[in-house]
């Protein structure tokens, strides 16, 4: 148990790092008062947010407390607890940091240039990477050498591994709120923003006249940084929980061995992490190259390194490279995955290249070729997905499906740094234009951005990716917890009705998922649009620029309305499987978690993709094709742009945490269903 110490204290390191490059961008200077001023803005209305969504949180955890305390242990409580508060932490500390290094980004073009600025924006990013990954191994690590203690034999390990599932457990809950509630914020005022300063009163997006430009801002934070952390330190403690839980059930018979398997992917994550603390001094801006070649390097250096200490730790640890295969395959399917993504939703390809063109003949085609996009992107990825999971597991069984998951997540500090920095970016692209700043910082902020949709739409697929992997292999600890209480095989067969009708059901809840959240930022929006159109007709010198826009009265709608409709969706991820389990049995509930895994990674793809390829085809447009920025082709694409908003940012995004909370609800409650 002394490995798990070493772990514990790479995710110290971790925090060290994080914290080292927050006092960095600190040190950089904020640029004029006008800038300062605008950054308040965007940093006063993002950490009011955040802090009014945890404390309407903090009842739900409190309840949800109790409830575990009373019905299945403290121990599993209090790793809930604190696995709520860590994931909490992690997303303040990104985003107090993000909103931060976002004017300084775009100072720094000012002063530096192309490596200046990208140094600044990829330093903020970090922060939220390194905050991830490092409590969320410092707080797996210390949980179960605490509940383990000296005495470490099958029995105890198979008891700490139960109990740190309500780490995972706190660590979701938190991660679905943080990304529907960020979701709906950011695509409320992003829609009003664009419909109505873009299309009705025809001015720049983040032109400082747009009453909804600050919210707007403020929610590429809390949805992208905040939320985007949440959901990926989720995956992240899940696919551990998963893998200690498996490790443990594979070598149960052999106590050394079970204790080496529990080990194992503890420190394969802190190979991660210090692999990912190195990848990150290979991301370097030089003059007139394109900035995704640095980031790429960093990415791929932190992959190299895993890979070989991967190896090294599976034939001196376990004795055998088949989990360092297993491991390799969700390296190689994560990659895969991104660089399909990135297929079909960048501007250098033909996917986003025929939304554009279509979108000469009205919103309508705009619309029907960006659907069809998104649902022909959902075969490559799925059949990556199939391999993977069929490689893995001839390698090292259903303990090889969790290795993977951890593999992918491994260099997840690198991969969420990079994700991180895209709406950092993008805010200094922000400021930049609120403020008037030259032409050459536009064009270095412009590039910065075009760069971050990139890498947040490979983000988002690697989400999705890392969530099928780490649902299944959680899927697979619920029938094995199951298994291992009742002494019986947990067998879910397509002829049992109970099997059927769970599957029935999960797959539905995916589609109710998505309706209620869309529905919730389609409300939103309307409050957003009527707010904005008011203020234009009502506030005389907006339009002038002689008069500030009521800025915080579109930050507080968009407030309100996430942590309203937020709820709603949080409660039926929790509540539906407790009660399927309850009522119909544990095989309606595997079932269902099956049906819900299916068509969550199914549509969580389609809507991310398709989202992912709307926008850019209104950014490819805006570069001067098919007649460019106030064309008919660019009106319909800013159509086809808002409805792919809610696809991308609240609805797709929240189906990876949605079917990854369900799992960990059923192996948190087996005792209940039993």
């Amino acid at each position: 148990m002394n490995n798990m110490i070493v772990a514990a204290l790479v995710g110290i390191v971790a925090l060290g790092f994080a914290v080292s490059k927050a006092l960095m961008i600190q040190k950089v200077d904020a640029g004029t008062p006008r800038m300062a001023e605008i950054a308040g803005y965007i940093h006063d209305g993002a950490m009011a947010f955040l802090i009014r969504e945890y404390k309407t949180l903090a009842m739900f955890v409190g309840v949800l407390f109790v409830v575990l305390s009373l019905l299945i242990n403290l121990p599993t409580a209090i790793a809930f607890l604190v696995g709520a508060i860590l994931s909490a932490a992690a997303g303040f500390f990104g985003m107090q940091v993000a909103t931060k290094a976002n004017v300084r980004t775009a100072h720094a073009a000012q002063v530096g240039g192309m490596n200046k600025a990208l140094s600044v924006a990829f330093s903020g990013g970090a922060v939220m990477g390194m905050s991830v990954v490092g409590l969320g191994l410092l707080g797996v690590s210390m949980i179960f050498y605490i509940y383990v203690g000296d005495n470490a034999t099958v029995e105890t390990m198979t008891t700490a591994a139960s109990q740190i599932a309500g780490f995972g457990l706190g660590a979701s809950s938190i991660a679905l709120f943080g990304r529907v509630g960020g979701g709906i914020f950011t695509k409320a005022a992003d829609v009003g923003a664009d419909l109505v300063g873009k299309i009705e009163a025809g001015i720049p997006e983040d032109d400082p006249r747009n009453p909804a430009v600050i919210a707007d801002n403020v929610g590429d934070n809390v949805g992208d940084v905040a939320g985007m952390g949440a959901d990926l330190f989720e995956s992240y403690v899940g696919s551990i929980i998963a893998a200690i839980t498996l490790g443990i059930v594979t070598y149960g018979a052999d106590v050394q061995m079970a204790e080496k398997a529990v080990v194992f992917p503890l420190l394969l994550a802190a190979a991660g992490i210090l692999s990912a603390i190195i990848g990150t001094l290979f991301v370097r801006g030089d003059e007139g190259k394109d900035p995704q070649r640095s980031l790429d390097t960093g990415t791929a250096v932190s992959a190299v390194l895993v890979v070989i200490a991967s190896y090294f730790l599976s034939n001196s640890l376990l004795g055998s490279s088949a989990p360092f295969f297993a491991i390799v395959t969700g390296l190689i399917v994560g990659l895969l995955i991104a660089k399909i993504t990135e297929y079909y939703t960048s501007t250098a390809y033909s996917p986003v290249h025929g939304i554009a063109r279509e979108s000469q003949t009205g919103a309508s085609t705009t619309i029907i070729s960006g659907l069809a996009v998104g649902m022909a992107s959902t075969a490559l990825p799925i059949i990556v997905l199939a391999a993977g999971i069929l490689i893995a597991f001839h390698f090292q069984g259903l303990y090889g499906i969790a290795l993977a998951a951890v593999g992918m997540l491994s260099t997840a500090g690198m991969t969420i740094a990079v994700d991180a920095y895209g709406p950092i970016a993008d805010n200094a692209g922000g400021i930049a234009e609120m403020c008037e700043m030259p032409k050459e910082v536009r064009k270095i902020t412009d590039q910065l951005d075009a760069v971050g949709n990139t890498t947040a739409a490979i983000g988002k697929g690697f989400a999705i990716g890392s969530a099928a992997l780490t649902a299944l292999a959680l899927f697979s600890s619920y029938i094995a917890a199951v298994e291992l209480q009742t002494g019986k095989p947990l067998i879910i067969l397509l002829t049992n009705p109970d099997v059927i009708a769970g599957l029935l059901i999960g797959g539905m809840l995916p589609f109710l998922f998505s309706a209620i959240t869309m529905q919730a930022v389609g409300k939103a929006a309307n409050s957003m649009i009527e707010e904005v159109r008011r203020q234009f007709r009502d506030i005389p010198g907006i339009m002038e620029g002689t008069t500030v826009p009521e800025y915080n009265r579109c930050v507080d709608i968009s407030t309100a309305a996430a942590l309203r409709e937020m709820i709603l969706p949080g409660l039926i991820a929790v509540i539906a499987p407790i009660v399927m389990g309850v009522f119909v049995g544990p095989e309606a509930l595997g079932g269902m978690l099956a049906g819900a895994l299916v068509c969550g990674v199914l549509m969580a793809i389609f809507m991310a993709n398709a989202g992912g390829a709307w926008d850019n085809a209104k950014k490819y447009i805006e570069e001067g094709n098919y007649e460019g920025k106030g064309s008919d082709a660019h009106k319909a694409a800013v159509i086809g742009d808002t409805v792919g908003d809610p696809f991308k940012d609240t609805s797709g995004p929240s189906i990876n945490i949605l079917i990854k909370l369900m799992t960990i609800v059923a192996l948190v409650f087996v005792p209940l269903f039993l």
